[in-house]
């Protein structure tokens, strides 16, 4: 089994070399590991600090995205014909040493994902870890919480850095954010239905360091939220334009129905024209998304094929026999 360890970084300079430090040589059923680290345009010296620790570096002349650095790992991870795969984050906030935790459900045939789990007390409940904010607590919270209501699961944390994959699920991966991954990539594989088993882990907090990612969390949880709308409105198109359509349809028709009843009680639709105009508005609004849902779930079956098409040229692609 060879193991492709994918470390995004940006200006980790300090923190590089200690994360390739800590990251195991020797693990069960891994005959062999290799490490990559993904520099998305730093400015210090993180390259010459991961070359000089023993790691592939791949550079990005711009800052690119963690999302973008993800899915260039994805494709060094498949070109090296790697079993298995796991990213972590550059800044030392997870420890190396837990690999093993994630890729044991995989290795053991139990799971094709294992995402780390920073919020599992190990009794059933959650806690929140030391020196994180209450606010992006309580954003992650909500985060995950929405994301096992699309995908049909529950799920403690979906934001995090640090996840296995089988070699399957990183062929069936198909990503479109550049901005981030995380949250996708649920959707993504449970969506396919890949077996998904949280594993959870240490992670700590550094009080002084400001998160590369979600240093602005308004403008994190925008972008993220246009990633999962646009993830749920191409997995799950007909509900997405029905849910769309409903409040507009709804309201419309309670207008009309009581221009109808108005008009039924008193033989006039004065004063209330254009309570019945905003109603057929409404209600039109209503039907064509109605419309769309239909017309997308139509093309949400090609993309299935499409999708299809891609796994199997992946498979071709990189050179490796999957039956």
């Amino acid at each position: 089994m060879k193991l492709a360890v994918i470390i995004p970084a940006l200006n980790e300079e300090e923190n590089i070399g200690k994360v390739i430090a800590g990251i195991p040589r020797e693990m069960a059923g891994v005959d062999e590991t290799m490490i990559f680290v993904i520099d998305d345009g730093s400015r210090d010296g993180t390259a010459q600090a991961a070359r000089a620790a023993g790691a592939q570096v791949i550079s990005h002349h711009s800052n690119r995205g963690v999302g973008q650095s993800f899915q260039t790992g994805l494709q060094a991870a498949l070109e090296c014909g790697a079993d298995l795969m796991v990213n972590i984050d550059g800044d030392g906030q997870f420890l190396p040493e837990e690999i093993p935790l994630l890729i044991g459900p995989i290795l053991a045939g139990e799971a094709d994902f294992v995402p780390a789990d920073r919020f599992s007390d190990g009794h059933g409940g959650l806690r929140k870890p030391e020196n994180m904010s209450g606010v992006k607590y309580w954003g992650n919270q909500v985060m995950s919480d929405l994301i096992g209501r699309l995908s049909g699961q529950r799920f403690n944390d979906v934001s995090c850095g640090f996840r296995a994959y089988s070699r399957e699920a990183m062929l069936q991966l198909n990503l479109t954010g550049v901005f981030t991954y995380t949250q996708e990539s649920f959707l993504d594989l449970s969506f396919k239905r890949m077996r998904i088993q949280p594993a959870a882990v240490t992670i700590r907090y550094f009080p002084e360091r400001k998160s590369r990612v979600a240093g602005n969390l308004f403008t994190y949880t925008l972008r993220t939220l246009n990633i999962i709308l646009r993830a749920y409105r191409d997995f799950q198109p007909l509900r997405f334009f029905i849910y769309l359509g409903l409040p507009p349809f709804t309201i419309g028709t309670a207008a009309l129905l009581f221009m109808l009843w108005h008009y039924w009680m008193y033989r006039a639709f004065s004063p209330y024209k254009a309570v019945g105009f905003v109603g057929i508005y409404l209600v039109s609004l209503g039907l064509i998304l109605f419309i769309f849902g239909f017309l997308a779930d139509m093309f949400m079956r090609l993309r299935q094929t499409q999708e299809k098409i891609l796994y199997y040229e992946k498979r071709r692609t990189y050179g490796r026999d999957e039956n």
